[in-house]
């Protein structure tokens, strides 16, 4: 799979009809250096839990920071919490900018604009209480490194990180560093930050639906938004039944005030008028038990030639694909045990081939 520049959005799943409350929550961290961008930070690292983003740090502020209210409630419990992760991504910084360069030489790639990365985090389910964790280096785009937890081996997909992978997994010591941060620390504190922001990241909020039109010959589109949590599901049934003919499903997508945004269109080219009310948009959203059902009626579409309301809209969805390129060029782009516990060690070289970056708590 290839480390895409949106990875920082990968999606926890469409869920199903009349789903409960239960949920799979997830924390992220997204590192990124990069070598001849403009105006870009030479490092980035990015918290994110449930994809809402915690902290954030990067080598212009060279401090690591909230980015929710809720966040700085950790300082209850850690008073030098804030200064211990900005020591740690002080570190990293510099851990980076050698690494860059290195894997740039193995490249034979001095010059020109680059981007290296790590994402690394982990998955837990509230309800079977099961945690996936998940540890990724990328470089350009494209997956460098790829931890098998599973199998205790890491995927090299370039040639050029072959000898890292031979290292990493001959040191046994280490895989079972990971294994604990990944299946124990990391969990405990994806617990602790859920339930610090519960307020926030376990709300439910109900969308607004419109069907839209560009032409009388476009497709109408189906299109839900402002809704909370991200697991969610929307699709055309005819007479009742799911219906995939003429149908495309587009991505669920962030709205700038945290909550987000998706659309389905259909192709009613071929469709007789008499036969539109046979058709019908339903949106399903985690925790809610009650589907939103709009009807296929002419008289309800709304179409952009002239009409005022849909300009929010088209606005909405301009600013979310910005933020969405500038999120994958700076932070990569789809925690921790309790606070006293240090952050998981590293090796000691500075080299990609000898260590491992300290994660944040």
């Amino acid at each position: 799979m290839k480390m895409k520049m949106l990875l920082f959005l990968l999606l926890l799943g469409i869920v199903g009809p009349h789903c409960t409350s239960a949920r799979t929550h997830s924390m992220k961290y997204f590192y990124t250096g990069s070598s001849g961008v403009p105006k870009l930070p030479e490092f980035v690292s990015v918290g994110l839990v449930d994809d809402v983003e915690m902290t954030h740090y990067d080598s212009n502020t060279k401090r690591a920071e909230p980015k929710q209210d809720w966040m700085k409630n950790i300082t209850d419990e850690v008073p030098q919490y804030w200064e211990r992760n900005t020591q740690i991504s002080l570190g990293n910084q510099q851990v980076f900018k050698v690494d860059i360069e290195i894997v740039k030489q193995r490249l034979n790639q001095t010059g020109g604009v680059h981007i290296f990365q790590q994402m690394y985090g982990c998955d837990w389910d509230d309800e079977t209480g099961e945690v996936k964790g998940y540890n990724h280096y990328g470089f350009d785009g494209e997956d460098f490194l790829v931890l098998d937890l599973e199998t205790e081996t890491w995927i090299a997909p370039r040639r050029e990180a072959v000898l890292t992978k031979q290292k990493w997994e001959n040191d046994k010591a280490l895989m079972a560093q990971l294994k604990n941060y990944f299946t124990h620390i990391c969990p405990e504190y994806l617990k602790k930050y859920v339930n610090l922001g519960r307020s926030v990241l376990m709300r439910t909020e109900i969308p607004s639906v419109s069907l839209l039109q560009k032409s009388p010959s476009s497709p109408v589109s189906c299109h839900a938004t402002g809704f909370y949590p991200d697991r969610a599901a929307m699709f055309w049934t005819r007479d009742g039944e799911e219906f995939h003919h003429n149908v495309d499903h587009g991505e669920i997508l962030p709205n700038h005030d945290g909550s987000f945004q998706m659309s389905v269109d259909l192709d009613v080219s071929s469709f007789p008028a008499e036969h539109w009310d046979k058709y019908r948009c339903v949106f399903q959203l985690s925790g809610v038990k009650e589907d939103h059902v709009i009807v296929l009626d002419p008289a309800v579409i709304r179409s952009n030639r002239g009409n005022p309301l849909l300009l929010p809209l088209i606005i909405g969805a301009a600013v979310a694909a910005l933020a969405l390129l500038l999120a994958g060029i700076g932070f990569l782009v789809y925690r921790k045990r309790n606070a006293n516990k240090k952050p998981l060690s590293a090796a000691s070289s500075a080299e990609l081939t000898e260590r491992l970056n300290q994660p944040p708590q």
